[in-house]
């Protein structure tokens, strides 16, 4: 049976199925979000149900999502929150990416005060700009680090080689690539966080594709499990590696719980090879 937490570098154990706090915003990930108090409660009955990680950035908004955690949560009383930076924001669903130093110490100053912490908890480079040296972007999160204001260090989208490449530079304790059960083109850097013990967050966790149709795989499954197709698809994650934190979002608490309930399914041998292999054919 596989661990329900993970230690983040370490020192931070926290439960494996986390919230990822993007759709806590507006269409495009623009500005405000419709409901802002049913994103509270959101964000308030995640951690009434045992989430303690938290992952959100500074894009998303932006600002509006880290602005929402702490006028929910603040000051967080045991629950991790992740943050990033690296890109901009030029309008809905635009995402330019700057990984100039100065900016992600700027940002990090920013994100420190939206956030009302004297320490972000994981700060994460949202993605190596190659317009700059990647040690010099790393670099400046270990300098922030040294300085006190940053407690671990994380990427995303990265490589098998880039996160190499930043382990000389710095220690690294989480990795965020897409992955689900259906698109696993980043299994060489899962298996790179295995074989080191960091952590790997999964984004677009959700998405199954014709595995979840009415005679698929996963509705078969969950079926006998009393779930949904995406309840199984995060149960799989979980089930696939102890080093998986799933960070599955939403901005409904009826969707949140729904979520979490995963938590508690515990797929059989039989069931993970299936979905497994159905996933396999699809990626």
């Amino acid at each position: 049976m596989t661990s329900s937490t993970f230690s983040l570098g370490g020192d931070l154990t926290v439960n494996r199925l986390g919230f990822g706090a993007m759709r806590l915003t507006g269409q495009g990930v623009w500005g405000p979000p419709a409901d802002r108090d049913e994103c509270l409660r959101v964000l308030r009955r995640a951690v009434e149900l045992g989430v303690d990680f938290i992952d959100t950035a500074n894009s998303y908004g932006p600002y509006i999502s880290e602005e929402l955690i702490r006028e929910a949560l603040h000051p967080y009383d045991g629950v991790v929150i992740a943050t990033k930076a690296g890109l901009l924001r030029t309008g809905p669903d635009q995402w330019p990416v700057l990984g100039y130093p100065a900016y992600l110490r700027q940002e990090c100053e920013m994100s420190l005060r939206r956030l009302g912490v004297d320490t972000i908890d994981l700060f994460q480079l949202h993605r190596i700009d190659d317009k700059f040296p990647a040690e010099d972007q790393i670099g400046e999160l270990a300098t922030l680090q040294q300085e006190g204001k940053i407690r671990h260090i994380g990427l995303s989208e990265v490589s098998a080689d880039q996160l190499a490449a930043a382990r000389d530079v710095a220690t690294i304790v989480s990795v965020q690539n897409m992955y689900n059960l259906s698109m696993r083109g980043a299994e060489p850097v899962l298996e790179a966080c295995e074989d080191h013990g960091i952590a790997f967050i999964p984004w677009f966790p959700l998405a199954a594709g014709p595995l979840a149709a009415p005679d698929g795989p996963l509705q078969r499954i969950a079926a006998d499990h009393h779930a949904s197709p995406s309840q199984l698809a995060l149960a799989w994650l979980l089930a696939r590696s102890e080093v998986m934190l799933p960070i599955p979002g939403t901005s409904k608490v009826a969707h949140l719980e729904e979520n979490v309930a995963a938590s508690h399914i515990e797929l059989t041998d039989d069931e993970f090879e299936t979905l497994s292999k159905a996933g396999a054919a699809q990626s």
